[in-house]
């Protein structure tokens, strides 16, 4: 059994971003990255992973039949100052046309099915023409004005598509200050979210994953306006770890807001627009008191997701009210470090 393959790239300031390859013999890839040697109960490799702090990186790669490699091992300094930017999408186009997110960090969730909330959207990925999609007008792309478009259209009554990104297998990253600046559609039926899962998901499904929500908003402007920050795990879904923080007088959802989480081992905090002061933090000793509960946000890296969905469980279906088609910009994403 070969031993994968340690390589980097530069990220921002530099960080790096992480590869571990298995060479021409498919194989799980477990690893470390404080010098410890991998088993089968570490992190699983699952996509290229950000590093900003100094790290012994191992790992091993493992067969279907059971036979292990090798460890290999690569240490990296890189002493990063706290507060520098590690990693970006500025959503940059300069090709005077709309263009196609990023497709080394971007990749897309498509179809209908509901996503186990009852959506009435189907999503479509950059370039779908497969009915409902239309190619010639994307629910998901990069406009001259330098934003993310996430589309929600009704290209025949009662029919929606939208878009659901995802760095999922291209871009991972485990805790820093993850922030995104957005301008969220308000009206009956949209629910737009900027989240992150595990990414082990795959192996151990939902909710043992982990799920931070840094974004959601569902339906019309409300006096006063909010935003909700909420955390899921084993034994905490649902209702349990959600709070909402309500927006200064005269400002709404709809204007253009930064949307942050500081995530730091045992800790998730949220913030709006102000990273000093978090509207809420979510420890371990949050979900002390909930039966069967697991902190999951410990345990390996997670990717990023950005989506706008019609209708569901929460938000309700749209009414003659709710226009189409409507928008979820996003300025950036942006990964700071702790």
């Amino acid at each position: 059994m070969q031993s994968p393959i340690i390589s980097t790239m530069p990220a921002q300031n530099g960080a790096l971003v992480v590869t571990l390859s298995d060479g021409a013999k498919p194989a799980a890839i477990y690893y470390t990255l404080d010098g410890t040697t991998p088993t089968s109960n570490s992190s699983q490799y699952s996509g290229p992973f950000l590093l900003d702090s100094n790290a012994t990186i191992k790992a091993i790669a493992a067969g279907a039949n059971g036979e292990v490699s090798a460890v290999v091992s690569q240490s990296i300094q890189l002493n990063i100052p706290s507060g520098t930017l590690v990693w970006s999408d500025e959503f940059t186009n300069a090709t005077g046309a709309v263009a196609q997110p990023n497709p080394q960090v971007w990749t897309y969730d498509t179809g209908s099915g509901g996503f186990g909330n009852n959506e009435l959207e189907t999503y479509c990925a950059w370039g779908s023409s497969a009915a409902p999609c239309d190619s010639a007008q994307p629910n998901a792309y990069v406009g001259t004005d330098g934003y993310l478009h996430i589309a929600a259209r009704e290209p025949s009554p009662g029919v929606y598509t939208s878009a659901r990104l995802k760095t999922e297998g291209l871009f991972n990253l485990q805790y820093g200050r993850i922030e995104v600046r957005a301008q969220v559609p308000e009206a009956q039926g949209f629910w737009p979210a900027f989240w992150l899962l595990g990414s082990n998901v795959e192996k151990v499904n939902w909710p043992a994953c982990g799920e931070q929500d840094v974004l959601e908003r569902v339906n019309a402007a409300a006096s006063p306006d909010w935003n909700e920050g909420s955390i899921h795990g084993t034994g905490f879904t649902g209702t349990n770890l959600g709070t909402r923080f309500f927006f200064p007088a005269g400002q709404t959802a709809a204007g253009w807001h930064t949307y942050g989480m500081i995530w730091t081992p045992g800790s998730v905090a949220y913030y709006v627009d102000d990273p000093a002061h978090p509207y809420v933090t979510y420890t371990r000793s949050s979900i002390a008191g909930l039966s069967g509960s697991v902190w999951p946000f410990d345990s390996g890296s997670n990717f990023m997701i950005l989506n706008l969905a019609v209708g569901g469980s929460w938000p309700g279906s749209p009414n003659a009210s709710t226009p189409f088609p409507s928008e979820f910009l996003i300025d950036y994403v942006r990964v700071y470090k702790n």
